[in-house]
C-alpha cells in the first residue's frame, strides 16, 4: 500500500476552483446533478467494458447510485457502483482538465461573475462543481476488475492542492463525500436533495436510491426507516413516450449527456421502424464549445444498442460538419459487441447516419422558418462548421445551401443574415448571376473597389469573410439555377444589365486607353499577366483580378498561412479605371522614369486594396514619397 502523497492542481485546475469557491453559479443545486450525471456515465463504461469482460461486474451486476447525508458530520455522499477510477486515471481525471479547448476558455473569462458563469457551463467541468457546496472533498475509488487493495483515496480543500492514497475499498465504484461549507445546510436536508434529484436526473435510466422518507405513526411521531427506494424513474429517457416527456425533462436530459449547463436550442425525438429499427434523440446547442475547431475533438453522438451503452463520440453516426450535435442513438438490431471497426463498414450504420442528418436538417429548417431570431443565434455559433457541409454531403448539397447565411452589401452590417434565397428574391432584372466576393474581413470585401460598379447599378454582392468561404464558393457553383460568380475573376460582364450605353462607353474607353495600357504592360511586365481598361472601377484608379479557374488571391494566402504547397504561381490581371486623374496623369507623363513609378504605385495600390502583401514596402513607400514631394514643390 503506497504512502500519502500531496500534489499540486494543473494550474487550469487552480483558477478553476477559485471560480468555483466563490460561487459563480446563481444555481448552487447544480452541483448534484453534475455528480449524478458522472456516475451514471461510470455505470453506462462499465456495462460496455462488461460486454467483453463479464467478470468486471464481480457478481454484482445490479447497477445503482446511492445518495446519503450525515447531519452530524454536515457530509453528503454520492456512491456509485460503476466501472471506478485506478490511481493513474484519479490524477489524470482529478488533477487535471484533460480537455483542448482549455486555453480559449481561460482566455474568454471576463471577470463579469455572469458572464463567466455561463463560460464555465459552456466549458463542461461537472465533479469541480462539488466546490460550490464543499470546502473538502473526499473521493475513495477503485476500478473493477483490480483488488480491493488497490482502491486510492483522493482528497482536497480546492486550494492548489490534493492528497491521495491507497486504501482498501471492497466494493468496485466511487464514493465522493462533500464536506459541506458553513451557511450550506438546506443540502443536508434530504427532502431537499429528492427535489434535486427529480427535477435534474429523473431521466437517469439506473435507480437512484435514497433512504426512505420518514412514516408517522399513530402518535404523530415519525418512523425512521433504513429501507431504501428509487427517487427516479430510472429508465432511459429516450425509450418513453414523448407524451410523457415535459420540455423541462429534455432539457435536462440534453444538460446530462452534453455536460452542457445551458439549455439546448431544438431536439428532435423519433423511433423509427422498418428494415432498420432505432430510436434517435439529438438536440441542436446554443452555444459553440470552445473546441469545436480542434482536430482532436471529439463527436458528441453516444451509441446504445438495446439501452446498453455500447460507445460515445461515435464519428461514424453525424458527418464532421454536424459535428456539434449531441445525443443519443439506440439501435434494435446492431450486435453488442459491435467495435468501431465494425462500424465504419457497417450499412446499418449508414442507414441511421442518413435518416439522423435528416433529422438535423430538418430541425435547422424549422428553424430558419418558424424561430427566425433562433436561427440567427445557431448561425452566429455554428454557421462556418454548417458551411463545411456544402462540400462534404453532395446528397445534401441543396438543403445546405438554403440553410446558408450571409452578409452582403444589401445592408450595412457584417451580421450574416442573408439567405440566397433572400438574394434571388432581390435580383435585379435581367441579372442571372450571384455575385460574391471572398476577402481576409469584412471590412476588406465590403470596400473592395471590385464592387464600385455593381453599387452603381444596385446589384447585391455576397460579402465573404470567413476562412471556410473559399472552400464554399468552390463547392456551390451554383443555387436555383443561378451562377455563383466571383466579382474579382475573369473580365467583367454584367449580361443584361449592361445597357448599349454603356458598352458603348466601355468600347471607348478601351481604345483610348491603348498607349496607357501598352505602357502599363511595359513596366509591370514582371508583376502582371496582363493590363486592360474596365468598367467595374468607378472612384478607384486600379483593382487587380485573377483568371476564372486561378486561384483567388485571397485562397493562396489562407494556403500560405497554412504551410501549404502552392501550385506555380500565377500573375493577376491589372485592370485600369481610364477615366482617374492618376490613370490621366501616368498617359500623359513624359518623364519615362516617373511613369514607372507611377505604374507601380498603381499596382502595389490594388495589390494593398485586395489585402496582398508588398514584395518591396520600402520601394512603395518610397515612390509614394517622391510623389507627394513632387505635388507639394
Amino acid at each position: 500500500m503506497s504512502a500519502k502523497q500531496t500534489l499540486g492542481f494543473q494550474t487550469e485546475v487552480k483558477q478553476l476552483l477559485q471560480l468555483m469557491i466563490h460561487s459563480l453559479y446563481s444555481n448552487k443545486e447544480i452541483f448534484l446533478r453534475e455528480l449524478v450525471s458522472n456516475a451514471s456515465d461510470a455505470a453506462d463504461k462499465l456495462r460496455f467494458e462488461a460486454i467483453a469482460r463479464p467478470e468486471l461486474f464481480e457478481q454484482d451486476a445490479e447497477l445503482k447510485i446511492r445518495i446519503s447525508v450525515d447531519a452530524d458530520n454536515r457530509t453528503v455522499t454520492i456512491a456509485d457502483n460503476g466501472i471506478g477510477m485506478s490511481r493513474e486515471e484519479v490524477i489524470d481525471h482529478l488533477g487535471t482538465i484533460a480537455k483542448s479547448g482549455t486555453k480559449a476558455f481561460f482566455e474568454s473569462l471576463t471577470g463579469d461573475d455572469k458572464k463567466d458563469a455561463n463560460l464555465i457551463g459552456q466549458f463542461g467541468v461537472g465533479f469541480y462543481s462539488a466546490f460550490i457546496v464543499a470546502d473538502k472533498v473526499t473521493v475513495t475509488t477503485r476500478r473493477a476488475g483490480q483488488p480491493a487493495s488497490e482502491a486510492v483515496r483522493w482528497e482536497s480543500a480546492g486550494e492548489g492542492e490534493y492528497s491521495i492514497e491507497s486504501v482498501d475499498k471492497p466494493g468496485r465504484g466511487t464514493e465522493i463525500v462533500l464536506h459541506l461549507k458553513d451557511g450550506e445546510d438546506e443540502f443536508l436536508s434530504e427532502w431537499k436533495l429528492r427535489q434535486i434529484v427529480r427535477t435534474y436526473s429523473d431521466h437517469i435510466s439506473i435507480p437512484i436510491e435514497m433512504k426512505k422518507a420518514p412514516s408517522y405513526g399513530e402518535d404523530g411521531q415519525p418512523v425512521e426507516s433504513d429501507e431504501l427506494e428509487a427517487v427516479n424513474q430510472a429508465s432511459a429517457l429516450w425509450t418513453r413516450s414523448k407524451n410523457d416527456i415535459s420540455d423541462e425533462q429534455y432539457k435536462e436530459f440534453y444538460k446530462h449527456v452534453a455536460h452542457d449547463f445551458t439549455d439546448p436550442l431544438a431536439w428532435s425525438h423519433a423511433r423509427v421502424e422498418g428494415r432498420q429499427e432505432y430510436t434517435e434523440l439529438l438536440y441542436i446547442p446554443a452555444r459553440a464549445p470552445f473546441d469545436l475547431y480542434e482536430r482532436e475533438r471529439k463527436q458528441g453522438i453516444k451509441l446504445y444498442v438495446r439501452r446498453v451503452f455500447i460507445m460515445e463520440d461515435t464519428e461514424k453516426l453525424m458527418p464532421h460538419y454536424l459535428r456539434f450535435v449531441r445525443g443519443v442513438i439506440d439501435s434494435s438490431d446492431l450486435p453488442l459487441n459491435v467495435s468501431r471497426e465494425i462500424l465504419q463498414q457497417s450499412r446499418d450504420i449508414d442507414t441511421i447516419r442518413a435518416g439522423c442528418v435528416k433529422k438535423v436538417l430538418g430541425l435547422l429548417e424549422d428553424l430558419a422558418t418558424n424561430r427566425a431570431d433562433d436561427y440567427t443565434s445557431f448561425w452566429k455559433e455554428f454557421g462556418q462548421v454548417l458551411k463545411e457541409g456544402v462540400g462534404e454531403d453532395f446528397a445534401n448539397k441543396e438543403r445546405i445551401a438554403k440553410l446558408l447565411r450571409f452578409a452582403t452589401t444589401h445592408g450595412d452590417s457584417d451580421a450574416q443574415v442573408v439567405s440566397l434565397s433572400d438574394y434571388v428574391g432581390r435580383m435585379k432584372e435581367g441579372q442571372d448571376k450571384i455575385y460574391f466576393i471572398t476577402a481576409d474581413s469584412y471590412a476588406a470585401a465590403k470596400n473592395s473597389p471590385h464592387l464600385e460598379v455593381f453599387r452603381k447599378k444596385g446589384v447585391e454582392v455576397l460579402l465573404l469573410s470567413d476562412r471556410v468561404d473559399e472552400w464554399l464558393a468552390a463547392s456551390l457553383t451554383e443555387f436555383d439555377g443561378k451562377a455563383l460568380v466571383s466579382v474579382a475573376k475573369g473580365s467583367l460582364d454584367l449580361g443584361a444589365l449592361d445597357d448599349e450605353a454603356d458598352k458603348e462607353a466601355q468600347q471607348a474607353a478601351e481604345e483610348n486607353a491603348r498607349p496607357v495600357v501598352d505602357r502599363l504592360k511595359t513596366a509591370l511586365a514582371d508583376k502582371v499577366a496582363d493590363v486592360r481598361a474596365t468598367a467595374r472601377l468607378i472612384d478607384s484608379p486600379a483593382c487587380l483580378v485573377v483568371g476564372e479557374n486561378d486561384m483567388s488571391a485571397h485562397l493562396e494566402r489562407l494556403l500560405k498561412a497554412a504551410g501549404q504547397a502552392l501550385p506555380k504561381e500565377s500573375r493577376p490581371t491589372l485592370e485600369i479605371n481610364p477615366q482617374h486623374l492618376l490613370v490621366k496623369r501616368l498617359a500623359s507623363e513624359q518623364d519615362e522614369a516617373r511613369a514607372s513609378d507611377l505604374a507601380h504605385v498603381l499596382f502595389d495600390q490594388a495589390l494593398l486594396a485586395e489585402g496582398g502583401k508588398l514584395d518591396d514596402p520600402a520601394g512603395f513607400v518610397k515612390r509614394i514619397n517622391s510623389l507627394m514631394l513632387e505635388l507639394s514643390a
